[in-house]
């Protein structure tokens, strides 16, 4: 046995470019680079094949380029514990994680396994989330901070010590796994596709950005497509903020109105950076809220929740919004595109959650799971925090309700995406809508501001208001309607949110 070795654990940060665990591992000599395939990770009802391919090709350019990455399968205390006495692990490092409640509890089991075996477990901030946060009082300082501090440089695989006699077996394939293809057109995966992605939007395919986002026609190419690689890091959301930071900063100093038009656009994405860490944070203060209503006051609005129970017209309603067929020409064709490519902007993702909880009435939790496993992007933390938020159960966030026909005359007037996706359009062949629109809308609406009335819900939304509620401009609503949940004299005009997906991008 070889005593003392450190173990690095790679999660979601499959990169060689700003990574502290693995610059700490080079100080102590002999160290061990892991990954595990977790079983409870593929049993996970968000876990989709797409993800599980993305991760094995990130890892395998990571043994490309000369680091000896093991990759060992089974539940995580268990492949440590054999480590430990394979190689006399004594040292654990990774970074910190907010994940869905299976990752939770593994970490819980992993810290009571590394206290029983004298393992010292160090865990580094990667994102702008803080452990046990006392107060949103100085968050957005505290991000910034974490975000303007130096970026690591890349770790040299070559001066990388490993216990001797370590063999590498090949990579699993996701059919040696048991899992399916996932049949669907993705993003290239690893390090080196993260910094292609970030240069050329920075370098110009960003230049449109304000105004591409928010049309499918337009957003696959205008938005920075950088969030499946935020979500399994292989690249830093520090590489990202700093680059676009530098980027600005030379564009602005230049004396044509078009570079400056095109800082002003990135000044917008550098914004969303903020929301990708505002919302995770969420999940990290409560992670109750990936199962229950933020305010329990909403608890059994809906089919579907806190005991009730979905009816078969519900049912047949909840598979035609996962199936595209919907009768509703843009919502259909952005589910269908989802399913197809693992992307879609984040506009139309908020449509395809506002038209399930107000067009169809149905909790957040199952269409939540569903667009989990659609979303190569899936973020626990941002994904649970804007199901609720769209589907009006934080409590503090004002309605926003989607309407399909008006999406797509703003952002798809000629059909030219509806008919890419959905070509039966138009036809006797496609079916008429499932409900109406405007009715259904109207019940919704009716539905949730009685509710927000109630004196206990205006007592509840304080409380969550302090806990989750944003302390800057620019974040979140969080006026007296927002807060209190009162009906505004007139619509207000707010910030839009975005949504999903690890960068909103």
């Amino acid at each position: 046995m070889t005593p003392g070795t450190t173990l690095v654990w790679l999660k979601r940060d499959l990169r060689l470019a700003d990574h502290a665990p693995l610059h700490e591992a080079q100080r102590h000599g002999r160290a061990l680079v892991l990954f595990i395939i977790e079983p409870e990770w593929l049993a996970s009802p968000e876990c989709d094949p797409m993800h599980v391919g993305f991760v094995l090709e990130s890892v395998a350019e990571l043994r490309a380029r000369g680091l000896p990455v093991l990759v060992r399968e089974g539940p995580a205390v268990n492949v440590l514990e054999t480590l430990r006495q394979a190689h006399g692990v004594t040292r654990l490092l990774s970074h910190e994680e907010t994940g869905p409640g299976w990752s939770y509890a593994r970490d819980r089991a992993v810290t009571a396994w590394c206290r029983q075996h004298g393992v010292a477990w160090t865990e580094t901030p990667q994102t702008g989330v803080v452990r046990r946060l006392r107060s949103r009082l100085g968050w957005a300082g505290r991000w910034q901070a974490r975000m303007d501090a130096p970026a690591l440089p890349v770790v040299d695989p070559a001066s990388w010590s490993t216990p001797p006699g370590l063999l590498l077996a090949d990579l699993p394939t996701p059919s040696a796994l048991g899992l399916p293809p996932h049949g669907r057109t993705l993003q290239p995966a690893g390090e080196a596709a993260a910094q292609r992605t970030l240069h050329d939007f920075l370098a110009g395919r960003g230049r449109d950005y304000r105004r591409a986002l928010s049309s499918p026609l337009s957003a696959a190419e205008g938005c920075s497509r950088l969030s499946p690689h935020l979500a399994f890091g292989t690249l830093s959301l520090r590489t990202v903020h700093q680059a676009t930071e530098a980027r600005i900063a030379a564009l602005a100093a230049d004396a044509q109105a078009e570079e400056r038009s095109f800082a002003h656009a990135l000044r917008g994405f550098a914004g969303r950076l903020r929301w990708h860490c505002h919302f995770m944070q969420k999940l990290e203060d409560e992670p109750a809220i990936e199962f229950r209503n933020f305010a329990r006051s909403a608890d059994g609005l809906r089919p579907g929740d806190d005991g009730v129970p979905m009816s078969a017209l519900d049912q047949e309603r909840l598979a035609a919004w996962q199936e595209g067929r919907t009768g509703h020409p843009m919502v259909d064709a952005c589910m269908r595109s989802l399913r197809a490519t693992g992307w879609l902007n984040f506009r139309m993702r908020a449509m395809l959650v506002s038209f399930a909880a107000y067009h169809l009435w149905l909790h957040w939790r199952e269409p939540g799971l569903f667009l989990a496993r659609q979303f190569l992007d899936f973020e626990a933390g941002i994904h649970w925090s804007q199901m609720q938020m769209q589907s009006g159960t934080t409590g503090i966030n004002t309605l926003r309700m989607y309407s399909p026909t008006k999406q797509m005359r703003d952002h798809d007037p000629d059909g030219v995406f509806v008919r890419r996706w959905v070509p039966e359009w138009d036809s006797d062949a496609y079916p008429a809508p499932i409900v109406d629109e405007r009715a259904a809308l109207t019940a919704a609406r009716e539905r949730l501001w009685a509710l927000r009335d109630t004196r206990d819900a205006r007592a509840e939304a304080d409380t969550i208001q302090q806990r989750h509620g944003s302390r800057r401009s620019g974040l979140p609503p969080s006026g007296p309607a927002a807060r209190r949940g009162r009906r505004p004299a007139a619509p207000a005009k707010m910030p839009e949110a975005p949504f999903q997906g690890t960068l909103f991008d």
